[in-house]
C-alpha cells in the first residue's frame, strides 16, 4: 500500500522519466526511516485525475516500527482515480512526545584565589563590624558582587595605642581590593622597620602602597582599586590614599578632609596624565583617563598602569584632644553626602553622649546617600580618637 501525492503538470515539475527509473535512495535509511521515492503514475482514464505522469510515494516501513503503526495508506484513492493526497491519521496513532526531564544547573559563586577565603562582603548584601575603637558598614549597590573591601587591626603588636585601618573600593572586579585588604597592611609595616622620623614614615607609606600594586600586576588578573589607609601609632595619625576615598577628621565639630580624590578632572593630575603621553576626556559629563577610568590613582589596572598610578598622597598630624573622630568612607558616600554633613549626622552618636553608637551613625551615612540615588557599594568607617 502507498500513499500518492500528484504534481501538477508543469515544465518546470516535469524532468525526464528516466531520472525517477532508479528507486535506490540517495541517504541510505535505517529499518525504521520512511523512505520517499518518485514512481511513474499511470495515466488515468478518469476526469477529475491530475495530467502529471509522476506521484510521490511514501513505501510502507517494515511491518513492526514505529512508523508502520502511524502511517495509513488508502488503496482506494488511487484505484479510483481521484486526486492523490496524504491520508490523515488517527488520533490514536499521533505518537506524542513528552517533555523532556527540567536540568538544574547549579548557580556559580564567584572565588578569588589568593590563598584565602573571600571576605564577608563579597557575597552579602550588607557587612557591618565593630571592634575596639572602630565600627564599620558597607552595603552592596545595584552590582551582582560588592567590590569594596576594608581591613581593620585595633591592636597592633599587643599595643592599643597603635592600629591600623583601611578601605578599598575596587572597580573592575573585587579583586584588586581583597588583595590590597590583605597585603597592603603588612606591606606599610614591614616598611616601617627602623624608620622614625616624618619623611622616613611617609616613604615607609609609600613603599608599603608600591610593593602591594607591584605584587598584584603579577598575579595578571584585571581590575583596580582605590585604597584609603589610616595607621596609628606614637600618638600620630598617618592617612594615605591612592584614589577617590576619603578620610575625614571631625575637629570640635568642624570637618577637615585629610585627603584629596585623585581624579583626572583635578588639574594637577591631568596635567600628570599628559605629560606622560595620555589624554583626558569628559564622557557623560566625567572626566577619564584614555575615555575608560574615572580615577587617576589605585593598586592593579594594568591597561592603564603608565597613567593610572600606586603612588600615594600622605598627611601626618599629632592626635589632639579636640580630634574626635575619623570618617573613612569610599566614594559611594562622598559623591552624595558632603564632608560637613557627614560629621554634623555621626557626631550625636559618636560624642556627648553616655552610650555611643557609632555604627548606628555609619549606618545613617550610608543610608542617607542611598535615599540621595547612590547605586554605588558604600563603605563607610568610624574612629574613634579619642582612646588614642
Amino acid at each position: 500500500m502507498s500513499c500518492s501525492l500528484a504534481l501538477s503538470n508543469s515544465p518546470a515539475l516535469s524532468p525526464p522519466i528516466s531520472l525517477f527509473r532508479n528507486n535506490t535512495p540517495i541517504i541510505s535509511p535505517s529499518p525504521e526511516a520512511l523512505n520517499l521515492s518518485l514512481t511513474p503514475l499511470k495515466p488515468s482514464s478518469s476526469p477529475s485525475s491530475p495530467c502529471s505522469p509522476f506521484r510521490l510515494r511514501l513505501q510502507k516501513p517494515p511491518s513492526g516500527s514505529l512508523l508502520s503503526s502511524s502511517v495509513s495508506t488508502s488503496a482506494s484513492s488511487s484505484d479510483s482515480g481521484s486526486t492523490a493526497g496524504l491520508c490523515p491519521r488517527p488520533a490514536s496513532a499521533i505518537l506524542k512526545r513528552k517533555r523532556p526531564t527540567r536540568l538544574d544547573i547549579p548557580m556559580a559563586t564567584t572565588a578569588l584565589h589568593f590563598g584565602v577565603p573571600a571576605t564577608p562582603c563579597e557575597v552579602m548584601r550588607e557587612v557591618e563590624r565593630e571592634g575596639c575603637g572602630y565600627s564599620v558598614y558597607c552595603k552592596r549597590g545595584r552590582r551582582e558582587v560588592m567590590e569594596d573591601r576594608f581591613s581593620a587591626s585595633a591592636k597592633l603588636q599587643g599595643d592599643c595605642k597603635q592600629a591600623f585601618f583601611g578601605v578599598f573600593d575596587g572597580h573592575g572586579g573585587a579583586k584588586a581590593a581583597e588583595f590590597a585588604a590583605l597585603k597592603l597592611e603588612k606591606n606599610i609595616l614591614d616598611e616601617f622597620v627602623g624608620r622614625k622620623d616624618e619623611t622616613m614614615v611617609e616613604e615607609a607609606v609609600k613603599a608599603g602602597y608600591l610593593k602591594t600594586d607591584a605584587e598584584f600586576l603579577k598575579e595578571d588578573v584585571t581590575g583596580g582599586a582605590c585604597c584609603l589607609t589610616a595607621l596609628i601609632q606614637n600618638g600620630s595619625l598617618v592617612v594615605s590614599n591612592a584614589g577617590d576615598c576619603r578620610a575625614v577628621l571631625s575637629r570640635d565639630g568642624a570637618a577637615e578632609a585629610l585627603t584629596s580624590d585623585h581624579r583626572p578632572s583635578r588639574e594637577d593630575e591631568r596635567n600628570r596624565i599628559e605629560t606622560l603621553g595620555g589624554y583626558v576626556d569628559l564622557c557623560g559629563g566625567v572626566w577619564r583617563i584614555q575615555s575608560c577610568l574615572a580615577v587617576s590613582r589605585g593598586i592593579g589596572d594594568h591597561h592603564l598602569k603608565q597613567w593610572v598610578i600606586a603612588e600615594p598622597e600622605t598627611k601626618i598630624i599629632t592626635i589632639k584632644p579636640e580630634y574626635e573622630f575619623l570618617i573613612l568612607a569610599s566614594d559611594g558616600l562622598w559623591d552624595k553626602v558632603s564632608n560637613q554633613e557627614a560629621v554634623d549626622i555621626a557626631r550625636p552618636s559618636c560624642v556627648g553622649i553616655n552610650k555611643q553608637n557609632p555604627l548606628s551613625a555609619c549606618k545613617k551615612l550610608v543610608d542617607l546617600s542611598v535615599s540621595r540615588g547612590s547605586s554605588d557599594d558604600i563603605s563607610v568607617m568610624l574612629i574613634q580618637l579619642g582612646q588614642y
